[in-house]
């Protein structure tokens, strides 16, 4: 786990030792999950974390979720219409009038909290700032359930439902474009039985089963999860949709074609470890004779990755900012 955070920092020179919290959207850090009674995020990487070390987890669209337990803190995201649902969420899910404090880091918008509380009819108090790190409080207010983030459009034919905080929202992504063009003609007529790793709002999850392909879409974010499913209830096409960090819910299943256009932030972390995994353990979820088809921006360095793991392999297409590679077992 990474070395204690900025914002985990904040919150430690606040509470102190005995703090007792109950995270929302929180990172990863030791020093929370050990002062922490449980915690909810769409992560379910983090969640397994903290369920390994007897911790409870949940995600928001858990039914019924976890009760509240300790000191209420949202970690306020990158993406601002994300921490407004995350506000009005919580205000539907607990008490009125409970405790809420919301921190982050400045380069990351905390800053805009206060006049986002006031927009929502929510008291802001200010406790501390260090770190370039803000803490607030705040108490929740009487709210309907959040549904009006969802936005849906066009393209490929299809209509998209997607959420802030889900990669390509509200649009479709050049490299996702770039890779569907590339295999239009190189797939072959029959079904393949098709792994979309890393699925976000289902765009590609939605193509491959218009096309008549029996498609699993994964990922680690259960507002893709969630978009994903809505993409493809919107286009009456059917696929299973699963909360997976990589490979984590598949157990051994293989299939004929794995595709991806796989992220490599985390907020504001660049990451390359989730499409290392992606590719080095390809081989073990790829039938006979199956292959990986994926897409990355052109100065990200997995064609060693791919070098390693299958011994070759080739590039179907080349913008200059992207590349769609493909790898056979």
């Amino acid at each position: 786990m990474s070395a204690q955070l900025p914002a985990c920092q904040l919150l430690e020179r606040f509470y102190g030792q005995s703090a007792n919290l109950w995270p929302v959207a929180p990172p990863a850090d030791a020093w929370l999950q050990a002062h922490s009674t449980a915690m909810i995020s769409g992560d379910v990487a983090l969640r397994e974390q903290w369920v390994a070390s007897g911790k409870a987890a949940a995600s928001p669209f858990d039914a019924p979720f976890i009760q509240q337990a300790g000191q209420v803190v949202l970690f306020w995201p990158k993406a601002h219409q994300l921490g407004i649902w995350w506000l009005t969420w919580l205000c539907h899910v607990l008490p009125e009038n409970t405790p809420l404090d919301v921190v982050g880091e400045h380069q990351g918008g905390i800053k805009r909290v206060p006049k986002i509380l006031s927009e929502l009819g929510m008291r802001c108090d200010k406790l501390d700032n260090a770190r370039r790190c803000s803490l607030f409080a705040t108490r929740t207010v009487a709210m309907e359930q959040p549904d009006n983030a969802w936005q849906t459009f066009e393209a490929l034919d299809l209509k998209l439902v997607s959420h802030p905080g889900v990669f390509g929202h509200g649009k479709v992504d050049e490299g996702t474009r770039l890779m569907l063009e590339s295999i239009e003609t190189s797939l072959p007529k029959k079904p393949l039985n098709v792994l979309d790793v890393g699925c976000g709002d289902g765009i590609i999850s939605a193509w491959l089963a218009a096309r008549g392909h029996q498609v699993t879409a994964v990922d680690v974010s259960a507002f893709a999860v969630e978009a994903c499913r809505r993409t493809l209830a919107a286009n009456q096409l059917s696929a299973r949709v699963l909360e997976s960090d990589v490979y984590s819910a598949l157990g051994g299943e293989q299939f004929d074609l794995i595709v991806s256009n796989p992220p490599f932030h985390q907020e504001r972390e660049i990451t390359y470890s989730p499409s290392a995994r992606l590719i080095s353990e390809a081989p073990n979820h790829l039938s006979a004779k199956g292959q990986l088809v994926l897409v990355a921006n052109a100065f990200l360095p997995y064609p060693d990755v791919l070098e390693s793991t299958f011994g070759g392999f080739e590039t179907l297409a080349d913008n200059r900012r992207f590349k769609v590679y493909r790898a056979a077992k």
